[in-house]
């Protein structure tokens, strides 16, 4: 199972996708599965190379230059952790995907969904994510923990755009969720992790697609 975690920064998505991948390893011994994130992707020289471009304050970069990044990372990293990992019949967590490339570049750059999705075609063709969870954050609360857990030597490209900008992302989102209604889970993450995680493991281990493919010991 492909499954991708989206949300605004400071919605949790890392520290839930850790925990989730814990619990699952001490639940069930017979079921592999990978954690691994976009940009770049966990040991991968190139698309970590790409990230370090896209998200430092010294890149000047236009949207379309940004867009074009985020593409050449994304199917390296499909290459050489999500394909293969998908082949071996493991849970695949990612933390951001397509959805993200969406709201960030489509909405808040301006750069259009419609072409957007049409890059994104052709770089990931049909490998689309067997559920998405958003994990829902008011825009005060995200820019409230952004600023709690950051200080100004960590601070990257993203991290310095305006209010507008990421009232933008989140409008994307909820337009992308309401177009994909079955595909899209909203997760209510003012909720404290521990309730967060076991109701997000209770979603996936009763998926007809886990069920499907994967026996419980």
């Amino acid at each position: 199972m492909f499954i991708t975690f989206e949300g605004l920064d400071g919605s949790g998505k890392t520290t839930v996708i850790k925990l989730l991948a814990e619990k699952f390893k001490n639940t069930f011994k017979n079921i592999n599965i990978i954690t691994t994130r976009e940009p770049g992707g966990q040991g991968i020289k190139e698309a970590e190379k790409i990230r370090e471009i896209i998200l430092s304050k010294e890149s000047d970069i236009s949207p379309i230059t940004e867009a074009m990044l985020y593409s050449a990372s994304r199917r390296i990293h499909l290459d050489k952790v999500v394909i293969p990992a998908l082949k071996e019949n493991k849970i695949v967590l990612c933390d951001r995907y397509i959805d993200s490339f969406y709201a960030y570049q489509g909405y808040a750059r301006n750069l259009g969904i419609d072409f957007v999705k049409n890059l994104t075609s052709l770089v990931v063709q049909n490998l689309m994510p067997d559920i998405t969870f958003f994990l829902d954050l008011s825009l005060e609360k995200s820019k409230e923990r952004r600023e709690k857990s950051r200080n100004i030597q960590s601070l990257n490209r993203l991290d310095i755009e305006s209010d507008n900008f990421y009232k933008k992302v989140y409008d994307g989102y909820q337009e992308l969720i309401k177009n994909e209604p079955k595909r899209f889970i909203v997760i209510d993450s003012n909720k404290k992790i521990d309730y967060v995680v076991n109701e997000i493991f209770n979603i996936i281990i009763n998926h007809q697609l886990f069920k499907k493919h994967y026996k419980i010991d």
